[in-house]
C-alpha cells in the first residue's frame, strides 16, 4: 500500500518555503553572507571578519546599559524649519519623511543609565536620520546630555555617526559646533569625565567640534574618521593622500585617537575606564 504518490523521483509540495526577507545578510568586506540572529547576537560585528555594521542608538544603548534600562531625556526637543528651505524638496516634507521612516523625531537620542553598575549619560547620534546631520535638535539634545552630565557629576559619552552639519539650517547648524564645544568645555573645567566614541562615518562639523573633545577618543575598527572628503583634500593640498589617511587606524597611529575597541568588547573597555576614572570626579 502506498502512503504518499511518487513523481519521477521528486516530492512535490504544494505551497513551497519561502526565505523570510533580511534573515540573511551579505557581509560587505567579505561578500559572505550571515546569519542575521549571529549578528544580533554580536553585537552587528561579523565574528570572521570583524567587519562592524552600522548601527543606531537604539542598539548601542542596548549593548551599553544593564538590561536595557535607560531614562530618555530631550525627546521632547523637535525639528522645525525656520528658513523655509527647500532643495530637491522641501526640508519640512524631508523631516517628516525620514520621522516616519526611522521612527525617530530626530539624528541624536540622549539616555541616562546604568553601565555595570556605574552612571553614564549616552548621547547617540544615528546616520539613518538624513545622514546623522548636526542640525539645531542635535545641538540641543547634546546640550541637555552636558548639562545633566554637569549638574549631577555623571560622566557623559558621545557616539558620533555623521555626515556632517545639516546644512538645511544653514548657520544655525553651524552654531552647534561652537555651542556643544562651549559646553564641553564647562564639563571639562568641573572634572567630569567625556568619552568620545567615533563611529563610521564620523565626518564635517561633528569631527570639527565635539567628536575631538574627548577625555578619551575612542573609535570603532575601521571607522571613517574626517573632516572634508579625500577628493577636496587633494584639491586644496595638491598632493596625493596616503592610502586609508582618515580610517581609525591610521589616527590611532598618528595620535589622534587614544584606543580603538571592538564593539562587542566596549561595555567591559568602558567599565574599566569609568571605574579607573572614578575617584577623580567622584564627590
Amino acid at each position: 500500500m502506498s502512503w504518499f504518490k511518487r513523481q519521477g523521483t521528486n516530492i512535490n509540495t504544494d505551497t513551497p518555503k519561502e526565505m523570510p526577507e533580511g534573515l540573511w545578510i551579505k557581509v560587505p568586506k567579505t561578500g559572505e553572507t550571515i546569519h542575521r540572529r549571529e549578528l544580533i547576537e554580536n553585537c552587528w560585528v561579523d565574528p570572521n571578519s570583524g567587519y562592524h555594521f552600522s548601527i543606531g542608538s537604539a542598539e548601542y544603548f542596548n549593548i551599553i546599559f544593564d538590561e536595557n534600562k535607560f531614562e530618555e531625556l530631550g525627546q521632547h526637543i523637535l525639528p522645525m524649519d525656520p528658513l523655509n528651505f527647500v532643495d530637491r524638496k522641501k526640508y519640512a516634507q524631508r523631516l517628516d519623511e525620514t520621522q516616519k521612516k526611522t521612527k525617530m523625531t530626530d539624528a541624536a537620542r540622549v539616555g541616562v543609565g546604568k553601565i555595570n553598575g556605574i552612571d553614564l549619560v549616552v548621547a547617540c547620534m544615528d546616520f539613518r536620520f538624513i545622514g546623522g546631520s548636526m542640525g539645531s535638535v542635535v545641538g540641543e539634545r547634546l546640550a541637555i546630555s552636558i548639562d545633566h552630565a554637569l549638574k549631577h557629576k555623571i560622566p557623559l559619552m558621545i557616539i558620533s555617526q555623521s555626515g556632517g552639519a545639516r546644512m538645511m539650517e544653514s548657520v544655525l547648524s553651524l552654531m552647534q559646533m561652537a555651542k556643544t564645544s562651549a559646553k564641553l568645555a564647562l564639563l571639562d573645567q568641573a572634572g567630569v569625565p567625556y568619552i568620545s566614541l567615533m563611529t563610521d562615518p564620523t565626518t564635517g562639523g561633528v569631527t570639527a567640534s565635539y567628536a575631538m573633545l574627548g577625555d578619551f577618543n575612542l573609535a570603532e575598527p575601521g571607522a571613517l574618521i574626517g573632516f572634508a572628503g579625500p577628493r577636496v583634500i587633494r584639491q586644496t593640498i595638491g598632493r596625493d593622500l596616503p592610502d586609508g589617511f582618515q580610517t581609525a587606524e591610521y589616527l590611532l597611529e598618528h595620535g589622534f585617537l587614544d584606543f580603538i575597541v571592538p564593539r562587542t568588547k566596549l561595555k567591559g573597555r568602558l567599565t574599566r575606564l569609568l571605574k579607573l576614572l572614578q575617584h577623580k570626579y567622584a564627590s
